[in-house]
């Protein structure tokens, strides 16, 4: 594990992406930032897309952080709710992989237990949690933003352990982990 190294979050919606910058330290890490990306005046889809690529490598180029942690959509009875889900999780992947930072992804319930050591815990759990561990004064009102701090703090926690999330270094990276997803 690297010395010093900054963590991106993002929790990917086509409503609302949340993301949560934090730095590392050796064994400890300190908040640097949490913010929103609102959408949900945008009618059209493309352009929403496009709106959440921008502001990926917008935070991307602002911090340089070294890794980038996904929540990844879960998997639900509406259909069209995951295409949507999918595709803004793609495209804020896609940001990463282009300015090859390395992306992770971590299930929701692997990131509530990371933080808060329950799978089931509410995301008023997850954040007060968080607020506790990072010393943040005033919790935001739409958690959005907290789940994509706690996609960082739960990477961070998972940082040189076998079993993390998915692991992509670049685009021929993701390419050869999933081969039997492409089409020839």
């Amino acid at each position: 594990m690297a010395t010093e190294k900054i963590i991106l979050g993002v929790d990917p919606g086509t409503a609302i992406m949340g993301f949560g910058i934090i730095k590392v330290k050796g064994n400890s890490m300190s908040f640097i930032q949490m913010n929103e990306l609102d959408m949900r005046k945008i009618k059209d889809p493309y352009v929403k897309l496009r709106r959440i690529f921008e502001r990926t490598i917008e935070l991307i180029d602002t911090y340089n952080p070294d890794e980038m942690a996904l929540e990844a959509p879960f998997f639900g009875k509406n259909v069209q709710s995951m295409l949507k889900l999918g595709r803004a999780q793609g495209v804020a992947m896609a940001a990463g992989l282009s300015r090859d930072i390395p992306v992770f992804e971590y299930a929701p319930l692997k990131i509530k237990q990371a933080i808060t050591g329950k799978g089931s815990a509410s995301k008023e759990q997850v954040a007060k949690m968080l607020q506790s561990l990072l010393g943040i004064k005033e919790l935001p009102k739409n958690l959005d933003m907290t789940d994509g701090l706690a996609a960082a703090v739960c990477h961070f926690y998972n940082s040189g352990r076998i079993e993390v999330g998915t692991n992509y270094s670049g685009w021929a990276s993701f390419v050869k982990q999933n081969e039997k997803r492409i089409k020839k």
